[in-house]
């Protein structure tokens, strides 16, 4: 089924590696995606999904299917402990903007995110790597089956523990509180209304979560560490709430950690293998959705020039994130009165961007707000369709704006499209005439007026 070092070889079927096995899909690039695990993640774990997050699935085909399966983050009821209740949100819902059709954190268990990157992707389960082997021209793996395969290259989306990480001896940086932690579990209850997320404080601190999760009757649990089991630990603070069901149970640890390299050889670190977080803010999985976003329309290259470019700018991006999520989980630590604010708009991750890269090609002389390595953005077009509309299907794609007196002659795969909507001239703040060549990942790569700059940056990501 697959030649000898002509397909690549994904460890881990979590989100990261499943949005790498889709890219890798849609290009027809034969790969496989191994996952340790006897079958699927069964819990809700990082149930958070940004607003960028939720660009990469309408890129994939897939958004509709998860609005079906998520719902908005419900406003925060507390209940003090002198009996009285307080309503309030963590970050006000935004009306969707011709720029932003996304704007909201949407809450989808994690293991229907999963389940929903796997429809299609042959993952094989009960599969692990062993050890790893680099060569000239590929990765010799030892999965834990005894079978020896040789890729052309390995993703390493296995995790925090990654048993990739620990072959390549990649440097792990960072550091691990064991006396920070959190019990997480998913309970089924009865005895408290769904519209509403739940929170009993301690004084100081925080004693009990109940958050209701989207596509059923489970809720979200989240307590300081204990041994005193679930239906115990909520009676405790409201008797009247019976707990039917305990599933999914873990304990999280503050471990806040990124790896030295993101590359080596032939073998790529993503998502968890690549860089953990505090669950705060709901940074962790998105990064590591974007991390494969961005590295498998490279790896369908197969150009070494171009997979340099995905640890030069996914590691920055990663550690200005973790920057963030720690920030706010010291904020937890310390019981700050903010420590539940969600609306610093960087958390939406809109704003990320590659700008002063090896892939932001920006050579206009007075460029606008948006600028050659930002995040292109969404606007109608005056005839029913969206910009969005124009960049889905994981091809690089030219706005011409303006009057252009000479086109570059591009490869049929570059579709060219002239915009004159002034919504979408808006949206990019062109003021003149101007090409933007926006990337297979939605990322403006060449801003210019010179149509010799896009053919020029074509040979550097079209292979």
């Amino acid at each position: 089924m697959f030649t000898e070092s002509k397909f690549t070889l994904i460890a881990g079927a979590g989100p990261t590696g499943l949005t790498v096995a889709r890219q890798l899909q849609r290009y027809g690039v034969p790969f496989r995606i191994v996952e340790k695990s006897s079958r699927p993640f069964d819990g809700s774990r990082g149930k958070g999904l940004q607003p960028r997050t939720l660009e990469v699935l309408d890129d994939l085909g897939l958004i509709d299917r998860f609005k079906e399966s998520g719902g908005d983050y419900p406003a925060l009821r507390v209940h003090r402990p002198d009996g009285e209740t307080v309503e309030w949100r963590m970050d006000e819902l935004h009306e969707p903007t011709p720029e932003v059709p996304y704007p909201n954190l949407l809450m989808v268990p994690q293991w229907r995110t999963s389940e929903l990157l796997a429809e299609g992707v042959p993952v094989e389960f009960g599969v692990g790597v062993d050890s790893v082997e680099q060569q000239a021209d590929g990765v010799r793996v030892t999965l834990d089956t005894g079978e020896v395969v040789t890729a052309r290259y390995l993703v390493g989306a296995d995790g925090g523990r990654s048993t990739v990480r620990r072959a390549l001896g990649v440097e792990f940086l960072g550091t691990t509180h064991e006396d920070e932690q959190m019990l997480i579990a998913d309970v089924r209850l009865s005895g408290l209304d769904r519209s509403h997320w739940h929170v009993w404080p301690a004084d100081p601190g925080f004693r009990l979560g109940l958050c209701p999760l989207p596509g059923g009757d489970w809720w979200q649990l989240t307590a300081p560490p204990t041994d005193t089991p679930a239906e115990e630990l909520v009676a405790s603070v409201d008797p009247s709430i019976t707990i039917t069901e305990v599933g999914w149970t873990s304990r999280f640890r503050a471990n806040i950690r990124m790896a030295s390299h993101f590359r080596t050889g032939n073998v790529f670190l993503a998502g968890d293998a690549a860089h953990v977080h505090s669950p705060a803010g709901g940074q962790g999985l998105n990064t590591g959705i974007q991390d494969g976003y961005n590295l498998g329309w490279k790896l369908a290259t197969g150009d070494d020039a171009l997979l340099d470019t995905y640890e030069a700018e996914r590691l920055p991006v990663a550690a200005d994130v973790l920057g963030i999520s720690t920030d706010l989980h010291r904020r937890h630590v310390t019981n700050q009165d903010d420590a539940m604010r969600r609306d610093d708009p960087v958390l939406r991750q809109l704003t990320l961007n590659y700008r002063g890269g090896p892939l932001a090609a920006e050579h206009r002389t007075a460029p606008g707000a948006v600028r050659a390595g930002d995040r292109a953005p969404d606007a109608p077009l005056g005839d029913g369709r969206r910009v969005f509309d124009l960049l889905r299907g994981g091809h690089a794609t030219l706005l011409a704006f303006g009057p252009q007196t000479t086109l570059p002659a591009l490869p049929a795969s570059v579709p060219v499209h002239h915009v004159t909507a002034v919504a979408a001239q808006q949206a990019y703040d062109v003021r003149d005439s101007a090409l933007l060549l926006i990337r297979p990942d939605n990322y403006v790569g060449c801003a210019t007026q010179d149509p010799q700059d896009v053919i020029d940056y074509l040979k550097l990501i079209a292979h």
